[in-house]
């Protein structure tokens, strides 16, 4: 079978992971590049940089990555649907859930691939966390807390903290727990002097009945990526930047000191430091779409639950505008 032509619509700061990807990947050609923006990473090798998506479609390819920023992600989406080109969008989808849906629909209709780059979903710890979780390992899961914390990232200029990062958090806590959200309340805050939401505080439930909250900021000195899951039989920490996952066990030994066993509810018992292999999410994730091409399935984001996604991250910017009222998810076809 021939290799599939791949185009790649934007190759700046993201954009230029895919072109590295895209080149090292069996069964996959890197055939076109296009970015009205040049090509500021040089990246492009060989390949002539092309203006727009026409363009990148008249180069006569199968599949294609969409990395430019947010406010075009439809258009060009769309018109690769038209073209019959599966397609995998940088998240979030679309400007808009409705939009997104839009767009979710057209891939649908066509019979196409649709994806939507939640690269989590590959992050290694939390592969093993939604397999563990899915096992029934930690029994019935009480709450999912998430921090995603870091310094001000110059490559994001149309959207705030919550379209960028927080949209991370949503999909995988719905992805680890198999559960959607049903409400949730925020809170947020500028403090840049744009008029896009640097800090973002997320509660909220799921409809397995789970507890979420998740604090997203991009003002902090240092990069966290941790992710929370706590159960009646412990708790998993799941840090994302290094791909580490931990079990902290309840403890079954009993505690002779009254006073602190009264106080701590449940006692510390064993904790296990998982080894797995650890590959490149990106990688995982450009395998997996390659794959869902040809037929197999996958654990990628469809374009139908990226649009639950970005409705939840509209639904908390909402709950902020209103003071933090809670806002109820309306169910979306999966």
């Amino acid at each position: 079978m021939a290799d599939l032509r791949a185009g790649l619509l934007g190759i700046g700061m993201m954009g230029r992971h895919h072109a590295r990807v895209l080149r090292e990947l069996d069964g996959v050609e890197l055939v076109a590049v296009a970015d009205p923006g040049g090509d500021p990473h040089r990246v492009a090798g060989g390949l002539r940089v092309l203006d727009d998506v026409q363009q990148l479609i008249g180069a006569g390819i199968d599949i294609a990555v969409v990395a430019i920023p947010t406010r075009f992600h439809a258009e060009a989406a769309l018109a690769l649907a038209d073209a019959g080109v599966h397609t995998l969008v940088e998240k979030p989808i679309a400007d808009t859930s409705e939009i997104g849906q839009e767009v979710a629909d057209a891939f649908a209709d066509r019979g196409l691939v649709g994806a939507v780059g939640h690269v989590e979903r590959f992050n290694p710890a939390l592969q093993q966390l939604r397999n563990r979780l899915q096992a029934g390992d930690i029994g019935e899961v009480y709450q999912i807390a998430t921090r995603r914390q870091s310094t001000f990232p110059a490559r994001i200029g149309d959207v705030g903290v919550a379209k960028d990062l927080a949209s991370h958090d949503i999909d995988l806590t719905a992805w680890v727990a198999h559960s959607r959200y049903t409400s949730v309340s925020a809170q947020t805050a500028h403090k840049s002097g744009r008029s896009f939401e640097d800090m973002i505080a997320i509660s909220g439930r799921l409809s397995s009945g789970t507890v979420v909250n998740h604090l997203i900021n991009w003002l902090s000195p240092m990069k966290e990526r941790v992710t929370v899951v706590t159960g009646d039989r412990g708790t998993y920490i799941a840090d994302t930047a290094t791909a580490d996952l931990t079990f902290y066990a309840n403890g079954t030994a009993s505690l002779e000191w009254e006073s602190v066993s009264t106080f701590r509810g449940v006692s510390e018992g064993d904790v296990t430091r998982f080894a797995f292999a650890k590959r490149e999410p990106l990688r995982a994730e450009l395998e997996a779409f390659r794959d869902a091409v040809g037929g197999a399935e996958s654990e990628l984001s469809t374009m139908r639950e990226a649009v639950h996604t970005l409705a939840v991250v509209e639904a908390a910017l909402g709950s902020a505008t209103a003071g933090g009222e809670l806002v109820a998810i309306a169910p979306r076809e999966a």
